[in-house]
């Protein structure tokens, strides 16, 4: 149910892509104490961003989960800003991130919601 959306300005190639959508994966279901089997990560590059007026590679993420708690943020951005400073070389400082709370009967899966 945890879903993460990564978009960002740089160019990337096949390799990276796949290594990063992997690690950041595993991230999501550690910082959330969830299953990867149910983690969903989708990336997006490039598309046109712009970032304080400055088009030097940035990033904006989404992650939507049940019950994404407001006291898991903080350790969530940690990690996944740094995924993206050391996997994209994208500055923690250049990356937004929006954190949703899904309401289970909001969050469809197997031809039911949760």
């Amino acid at each position: 149910m945890p879903y993460l959306k990564v978009q960002t300005n740089k160019s990337l190639d096949a390799d990276t892509q796949a290594t990063f959508i992997k690690q950041v994966s595993a991230a999501v279901a550690a910082g959330l104490g969830k299953s990867e089997n149910y983690v969903m990560v989708a990336i997006e590059p490039p598309v046109p961003m712009l970032f304080a007026g400055d088009d030097a590679p940035c990033a904006f993420l989404q992650l939507k989960s049940i019950g994404l708690a407001e006291s898991q943020t903080t350790s969530l951005s940690e990690s996944l800003c740094g995924l993206m400073e050391t996997e994209l070389g994208i500055p923690a400082k250049r990356s937004y991130i929006e954190f949703v709370n899904a309401p289970r009967a909001m969050w469809g899966w197997d031809r039911r919601t949760f």
